[in-house]
C-alpha cells in the first residue's frame, strides 16, 4: 500500500495537498494534524467522499517523541504500508519586528517549520532508503529567499529548509530518493489574514494572489515519476515575485 503522509493537512495548502495527491495518484493519503480535528475531519471526508483512501494522524511535528511513536505504530500496524511521499507542511508564522520578538514566538516558528521536518523526515527516510525509492516535499516561502520585514523567524525557518533539502537530496539521490523544497508566495490561506494585500499587490506581476490548488498541482508532480530527475531544487510558485 503506497501512502502520502502530509503534515499540517487539515486545512490551507496542506489540505489542497492531501486532495491532490489522492486525486493524481490514489495514494492512501496519511492526514497529519495537531489539534484541529474537525478541520481534518473535514479533509478525510472530501477525499473519502471522492472515492480516495484516508486515514487520521494526529502528531505534533516539533515533539520528536511524539513523531517517532505515532508514525512507528502506525507502520507496526500497517506493515504493507510504504510511506512512499512526504510532504513537510505544516509551519506557523509569528510576526512581529526583531526588537520585539519573544523567545517563545522564535522557538515555535523555528520547531515547527525547520525542527518538524528534522523529525518527521528522519523517521520516514529509514523506510525510503530500504524500499530505495520515496519522495521528499518540503514547503519553503519566498520569505525564505527575500527576507520579509516582521518575519525574521519565519524567514530564518524557511530558508533553513532549502539548505536542508539541498544537502540532504545530495545524500540520497543514489537511491532514488528525491528532495526538493517549493516556495511560495502569497497565497490565499488563513496566513494572510491581516495582511494588507493591496500594499503588496503591486509587486506580483501576475497581479493576484495564488491558490492552494495551484501549489498542489505543483506539489503532485514533483511526488510523481515524472519528476525523477529532479532533486535538491526550490520551485518558485508566486506569480513573478522576486526580491
Amino acid at each position: 500500500m503506497n501512502c502520502a503522509l502530509i503534515t499540517g493537512a487539515s486545512k490551507g495548502i496542506g489540505r489542497a495537498i492531501a486532495l491532490q495527491l489522492s486525486r493524481d495518484h490514489r495514494l492512501h493519503i496519511l492526514i497529519n494534524y495537531s489539534s484541529d480535528l474537525p478541520a481534518a475531519e473535514e479533509t478525510l471526508a472530501t477525499i473519502t467522499a471522492e472515492g480516495g483512501s484516508a486515514e487520521l494522524l494526529k502528531f505534533n511535528v516539533e515533539n520528536k517523541q511524539e513523531v517517532d511513536s505515532v508514525i512507528s505504530n502506525w507502520q507496526q500496524e500497517h506493515p504493507d504500508g510504504f510511506i512512499r511521499v512526504l510532504v513537510n507542511n505544516a509551519g506557523i508564522a509569528k510576526d512581529t519586528l526583531f526588537m520585539w520578538m519573544s523567545e517563545k514566538n522564535w522557538d515555535d516558528v523555528i520547531g515547527i517549520s525547520l525542527k518538524g521536518m528534522f523529525n518527521v523526515t528522519q523517521n520516514v527516510i529509514r523506510q525510503m532508503l530500504k524500499n530505495k525509492t520515496g519522495r521528499i516535499i518540503n514547503m519553503s516561502s519566498v520569505s525564505g529567499l527575500k527576507g520579509v520585514a516582521g518575519q525574521t523567524n519565519y524567514s530564518a525557518a524557511k530558508a533553513g529548509i532549502i539548505g536542508a533539502t539541498k544537502s540532504l537530496a545530495q545524500e540520497v539521490a543514489k537511491m532514488n530518493i528525491t528532495v526538493n523544497a517549493v516556495a511560495p508566495g502569497f497565497i490565499d490561506t488563513a496566513m494572510l489574514k491581516g495582511v494588507d494585500m493591496e500594499k503588496y499587490m503591486k509587486s506580483i506581476p501576475a497581479g493576484r494572489i495564488g491558490q492552494p490548488e495551484e501549489v498542489a498541482h505543483l506539489v503532485s508532480f514533483l511526488a510523481s515519476e515524472k519528476s525523477s530527475y529532479i532533486t535538491g531544487e526550490v520551485i518558485h510558485i508566486n506569480g513573478g515575485l522576486y526580491s
